[in-house]
C-alpha cells in the first residue's frame, strides 16, 4: 500500500486490494473488494464485499455500498442537502453546522463513471445508473437511469 493513508480506525475485510494514492479513513471495507487509485473514503462510509471501487472516486460520510456494487472512475457521492462554506454568524462551517444524509447503494447496483449521486438517494437492487448521470432522486431496482437528472430508460431482467 505504497503511497496510502490508511488510518489507524479503518477496518478491512480479507483480500481488500488497495491501489495507490488512496486516502481512506474511519470506514469499513468488506471482503474482496478492490479500491482503485486516488480514491477517498471518508469515515462512517460502508463498502461490502465483492465490490470494485474505480479510481478518481469521493465516497463521503453515510454512503452505505452494498455487496456486489461496481462503481466506476470519477463517481462523486453528496452527503449534504444544502452545503454552504459559513456558517449563520460568518464563520466557516464546523462539523456541528451541517447533517449527514445517508446514501445507499443496493447490493449489485453499477454506477457508471463520473455519475454524481446526491444526498439521501437510494439506488436499488441490480440498477444501473449511466456514465455521467446525476441523481437526485431514488433508482427502483432493476433499471437503467440516466441524465440530468437521472430518469428511469427501462427495467432490466433480474439475475
Amino acid at each position: 500500500m505504497e503511497f496510502c493513508r490508511v488510518s489507524p480506525d479503518v477496518k478491512l475485510g480479507k483480500d481488500v486490494k488497495i491501489f495507490a494514492f488512496v486516502n481512506l479513513y474511519g470506514c469499513t471495507i468488506g471482503d474482496n473488494t478492490k479500491v482503485g487509485t486516488f480514491v477517498e473514503i471518508q469515515k462512517n462510509a460502508f463498502i461490502g464485499k465483492d465490490c470494485k471501487i474505480s479510481s478518481h472516486t469521493f465516497i463521503c460520510e453515510g454512503v452505505t455500498i452494498e455487496d456486489d456494487v461496481f462503481i466506476g472512475h470519477n463517481v462523486t457521492f453528496i452527503n449534504d442537502m444544502y452545503p454552504r462554506s459559513t456558517a449563520e454568524g460568518g464563520g466557516l462551517q464546523t462539523e456541528a453546522d451541517w447533517k449527514v444524509v445517508p446514501t445507499f447503494i443496493k447490493k449489485g447496483a453499477s454506477v457508471g463513471s463520473s455519475a454524481t449521486i446526491l444526498a439521501g438517494v437510494t439506488v436499488g437492487e441490480g440498477a444501473i445508473v449511466g456514465a455521467g448521470s446525476v441523481v437526485t432522486k431514488d433508482v427502483p431496482p432493476w433499471t437503467i437511469v440516466a441524465g440530468n437528472p437521472a430518469k428511469v430508460l427501462r427495467t432490466i431482467a433480474k439475475k
